[in-house]
């Protein structure tokens, strides 16, 4: 779906899938060199990593494998609840491998920071962060990020993965949902 067919959903276009494009080819070429002679394992974090994850995959030019991880922190609330919950574990072992945590975008970090120290705790070789978007006004825990595609403003992004309650993760760009939406 094109950002045009919801322009009157979005405030502000962030992203065209051309820049978007345009940044994971930039961070794939870095991946490549830092990966050069080895297979990393890429980790989705489910769901909206989803076209992160597909179109760095597609964009790498190194053997690689990928897996899956879905957590939660937020129960049924729309405030965190310090407890990282694992609704979906990985199906590979991590054991001595050099792990790449994909994702769409860091809010407060608190999760993702748990993920990575959890993965590191399973005898992962290493385990670096590759994430499409930051809002660093969002941060509460400071994680150290490898691979970074663009800083945006606190506010609430959908497209590219990123949804308002299940909607607009097929977008083709990234933009500002319009406060009328969700009020």
């Amino acid at each position: 779906m094109e950002l045009s067919d919801v322009s009157a959903d979005l405030s502000e276009v962030l992203f065209t899938e051309q820049q978007i494009a345009d940044k994971l080819a930039e961070l794939a070429r870095r991946i490549e060199a830092d990966y050069a002679g080895d297979r990393p394992l890429l980790v989705g974090v489910l769901k909206g990593a989803v076209m992160v994850m597909a179109d760095l995959a597609r964009e790498l030019k190194i053997h690689l494998d990928m897996d899956w991880m879905a957590v939660s922190s937020y129960g049924a609330g729309t405030q965190s609840s310090g407890v990282v919950r694992i609704l979906k574990d990985l199906d590979t072992d991590v054991q001595g491998r050099r792990v790449l945590i994909v994702e769409d975008i860091i809010d407060s970090g608190l999760t993702l920071s748990w993920l990575k120290a959890n993965l590191a705790t399973r005898g992962a070789a290493s385990v670096e962060i590759c994430a499409l978007l930051r809002k660093p006004d969002a941060v509460k825990v400071d994680v150290d990020v490898r691979y970074l595609g663009f800083d945006i403003p606190n506010a609430f992004v959908v497209g590219y993965g990123l949804d308002y309650a299940e909607t607009y993760r097929n977008l083709r760009g990234v933009g500002v949902l319009s406060p009328h939406v969700y009020q």
